[in-house]
């Protein structure tokens, strides 16, 4: 009975990550005629501008194929890690990360360049105006932001609640962007995202078409669609990537 049910877990992974690597790859495909309709930039810049100062196209790939994406995510990673990298040397190291620090701003500023910087900060709201108050605006985008609490105190019901504000105009207390949502206990309802897309007055079925979902089956699966999500939001303008819940599949599979 172990074997079969950790066959058909293990069977189960592979499964949902095909599909998420396949939703990938049909948002980049779409990424361009999605950019010329809505007039969006995708904020983040792509390995590809790292040819230009001497690094190979092979290299490149091998960065993509363990979980680097972006310049930012290279400029922001530490030597150690990058060095973890199947085929990359430490000179070939050194080098990215010089090319990274070209592109990546990652110096001092003044406290008034921080302010500035904070003024345009996009906060998502919570959908509760008292709760806003509380966090001073909503939750905070570029950022990391842990909800914990008792059982059944709306924990779900608040990331639930995130996938749908996240894509409403700025003005309104969104962020225009996509969702993300990682469920590791089976708690995810999409029939709850339609309720809340008509409660905040969006268009139900777009509403779920901009949430990409998947369940991570184990620890490992998690890293991996974690991987896949740095990918996808690389491709395309997304405001939220939510985790129900980030510790349980580790409590699982590292009892004592």
């Amino acid at each position: 009975t172990t074997t079969t049910t950790t066959t058909t877990t293990m069977m189960a992974a592979q499964q949902q990550t095909a599909e998420l690597q396949q939703l990938q790859q049909g948002y980049g495909m779409d990424e361009e005629q999605q950019q010329e309709e809505e007039g969006q930039t995708v904020q983040y810049q792509t390995l590809d501008l790292l040819q230009e100062h001497g690094i190979a196209a092979n290299d490149i790939q091998k960065l993509n194929d363990a979980g680097y994406h972006t310049v930012e995510s290279i400029a922001h990673a530490t030597t150690r890690k990058l060095s973890d990298v199947k085929g990359i040397s430490e000179a070939k190291v050194l080098k990215l990360k010089a090319a990274a620090k070209t592109l990546v701003p990652m110096e001092f500023k003044t406290a008034f360049d921080a302010l500035e910087d904070r003024k345009s900060l996009v906060c998502l709201t919570t959908g509760s105006v008292e709760v806003d108050k509380l966090l001073e605006g909503g939750i905070e985008t570029g950022s990391i932001t842990e909800v914990f609490g008792e059982f059944r105190t709306g924990k779900t019901q608040l990331c639930h609640t995130l996938c749908i504000t996240a894509q409403m105009p700025v003005t309104d207390g969104g962020a225009e962007g996509k969702a993300i949502y990682i469920d590791t206990e089976g708690s995810f309802r999409p029939k709850r995202l339609e309720s809340i897309a008509t409660r905040f007055g969006l268009d139900p079925a777009v509403a779920l078409e901009n949430v990409a979902y998947a369940r991570a089956q184990n620890s490992e699966h998690q890293m991996e669609l974690l991987k896949t999500a740095a990918a996808i939001m690389s491709q395309d303008r997304y405001s939220l990537i939510v985790v129900d819940s980030a510790t349980a599949l580790f409590r699982t599979d590292y009892m004592g």
